[in-house]
């Protein structure tokens, strides 16, 4: 249908043609060929031009990785590059995040660590080179055995259920029994997402039983199902929810999450590396995206998403989004060009005159924005792991795997695909009349997100129409399902906090260690600290102390019953006709779970505060405006 170079190795262009309207197909929400049109207009309307941009820009390479360099990277980025090399006898802190990891997380971490190890040993390093089997210590009769991803049932965990590695008994332990007792327990709809359990270790339970033959992700499937969370009682985690200390940890988390996914179902999960080229270090098109903030902040103080982003965003809504064929119709390719250079020289002015840009023009400078970033917005690193989506056997399980590499995208890629996923939807909210449906925009948009120059690839010529249909379907997805995307599932989030209670107990033991050195000092800091507990003699069982440093002085004591919720208690706070109440509104102020054995979370409203508290008995709760 077109050349092998059009999916992969488009290089930048600064012009965009005239483009005839393509019939529309039905609304029927396939992707056959017919409905390919769009996609493949797209692509033309981007190559086109190649001829005319006379700046040709350097491709970017994308390294070929020596052996068991991705494997060593990929423990650096798990945060547990001290199992090996130099630093490997201080893993304390490793040690206390392996005893957290379920079965298929461990297997997946056993694979990297035995490659990297073989790889030691054969350029013949002189470092202590851990046996992947004093790291697990694995039981029973896996003899330390390294599992391939593709067959679970060779790791095997302690022998006793409720026990978690260290022999401990924990709230949140995760270990293989408890998540497969769990599994078998939950009433599971087919649209039901489940974000308690591990999804590698919901895929490998597919695996092993009948269940697996579940409804196949491919392009000549129709509606896409209506997914929906269940809701949980503790309250839901969005990214943005945590404190960055625990963002460190959950990202490390679904990294390897991520890996024993894929890893089960059989997919390859390679992270790419760009070497770096040289880029603009200035201006507004071509810029890289964190430099791009780093002199927006300069204007606007706190700003997230690029302001030429958010501006070219509000110029296309300004005029309406009933526009026919709106984001599909290129605009006229000499205008764009020359917008593209008064842009330049004039937006950081303030003397852009934004009156003379037509609709298609700012829709064709928007893709332009996103095309011309030096790395494409979903990152060199993950690009091939979000087009490997389509490769996963089922619905749900696509959709898992979305969800975890949105974890994994840099913040300022995350915000700036965030707002980028929420104007497609209002585009298609008004898709009666601007004849725009779910699909006709992901097919425009994909090529504009998926396609990038110097990611090239010889074996795309035979696959290209697969390829084609596989990255709007994802594209489909991230779309239909953005508001599910940006949620942390509960299990890392417990994970997480199983996490902080082993270090806590860690740090516990070494103070207590100094204790027979400073006897009087430790017991006087530890007569403070009782005084200190929220639920120590001064509140009553069954009773939270609320703090609001924004609105009152005084705290305030909060009976707990079953049906009392996170909003319920910001709305009693709110009630109160003192100091600064009256120039707050509801959707300014959260409630906070701070301490305890999470960092800092921020509460949804529909949160039942008696489950939370039996989760985290030791956090505090504080009311406060959410930070930007």
């Amino acid at each position: 249908r077109r050349s092998g170079q059009y999916t992969m190795n488009h290089e930048h262009s600064r012009k965009i043609p005239d483009g005839a309207s393509f019939d529309r197909s039905g609304s029927q929400d396939s992707l056959d060929e017919l409905s390919m049109d769009d996609y493949w207009k797209e692509l033309e309307n981007i190559h086109e031009t190649r001829g005319n941009n006379h700046e040709e820009r350097v491709a970017l390479v994308v390294k070929e990785p020596d052996e068991g360099e991705l494997e060593e990277e990929w423990l650096k980025e798990a945060g547990l590059s001290n199992l090996f090399g130099e630093s490997s006898g201080d893993s304390l802190e490793s040690m206390v995040f392996l005893s957290t990891l379920t079965r298929t997380q461990k297997a997946a971490v056993e694979k990297r660590v035995e490659t990297v190890t073989q790889t030691m040993r054969k350029r013949n390093k002189q470092h202590q080179i851990p046996d992947v089997r004093d790291i697990f210590r694995l039981q029973n009769d896996s003899k330390g055995k390294v599992c391939d991803g593709s067959e679970p049932s060779t790791v095997k965990t302690s022998e006793n259920k409720n026990e978690t590695h260290d022999g401990t008994k924990g709230n949140f332990s995760l270990g293989t029994d408890e998540q497969k007792s769990l599994l078998e327990d939950m009433p599971s709809s087919d649209t039901d997402i489940n974000l308690e359990i591990s999804f590698a270790e919901q895929a490998a339970n597919l695996k092993d039983s009948s269940v697996g033959k579940m409804y196949k992700g491919g392009g000549g499937d129709t509606l896409l199902p209506n997914f929906r969370l269940p809701k949980d009682k503790t309250g839901t985690t969005k990214i943005g929810d945590l404190a960055p200390q625990d963002m460190k940890k959950v990202y490390s988390l679904a990294l390897i999450e991520l890996t024993a996914l894929y890893d089960i179902l059989g997919t390859e999960f390679k992270q790419q590396k760009a070497v770096k080229i040289k880029t603009k270090d200035s201006g507004l098109f071509g810029v890289p995206l964190s430099l791009l903030l780093e002199q927006d902040q300069k204007k606007v103080p706190g700003t997230k998403i690029p302001l030429i982003f958010q501006k070219l965003i509000a110029q296309i809504e300004e005029t309406t989004l009933e526009t026919e064929g709106l984001l599909r119709i290129p605009g006229v390719a000499t205008r764009v060009k020359g917008l593209c250079q008064e842009l330049e020289a004039k937006f950081y002015e303030g003397t852009f005159n934004w009156e003379n840009v037509k609709q298609h023009d700012a829709a064709s400078l928007l893709k332009l924005f996103i095309r011309e970033l030096p790395q494409p917005l979903l990152t060199v690193e993950y690009l091939k792991a979000f087009q490997d989506v389509q490769n996963l056997p089922t619905r749900k399980q696509q959709l898992q795997a979305l969800n975890l590499l949105v974890i994994l995208l840099p913040e300022a890629n995350r915000d700036t695909l965030k707002v980028l996923l929420e104007f497609l939807q209002r585009v298609i909210d008004h898709r009666d009349k601007n004849k725009m449906t779910l699909k006709n925009v992901a097919m425009v948009m994909a090529p504009n997100l998926f396609t990038f120059h110097g990611l090239g690839s010889k074996a795309i010529e035979q696959s290209e129409f697969v390829m084609a249909a596989g990255t709007a379907n994802v594209m489909r997805f991230m779309i239909q399902y953005q508001k599910l995307l940006w949620t942390i599932p509960k299990f890392i989030v417990n994970q997480v906090r199983k996490q902080n209670t082993e270090s806590q107990k860690k740090e516990k033991k070494d103070k207590a260690m100094k204790k027979l050195l400073k006897k009087m000092t430790y017991d006087r800091e530890k007569h403070e600290k009782q005084e200190k507990t929220p639920n120590d003699t001064d509140v009553p069982q069954g009773v939270i102390r609320v703090q609001a440093p924004h609105l009152s002085k005084v705290s305030m004591a909060i009976q707990l019953t079953e049906e009392l919720k996170a909003g319920d208690i910001v709305a009693r706070f709110l009630s109160q006709k003192s100091g600064n109440v009256q120039t707050l509104k509801k959707e300014e102020v959260f409630l906070y779970e701070i301490g305890g054995n999470i960092g800092e979370r921020c509460l949804d409203d529909d949160t039942y505060m008696k489950d939370l508290y039996q989760l985290n008995p030791n956090a505090e709760w504080v009311i406060k405006p959410k930070q930007s």
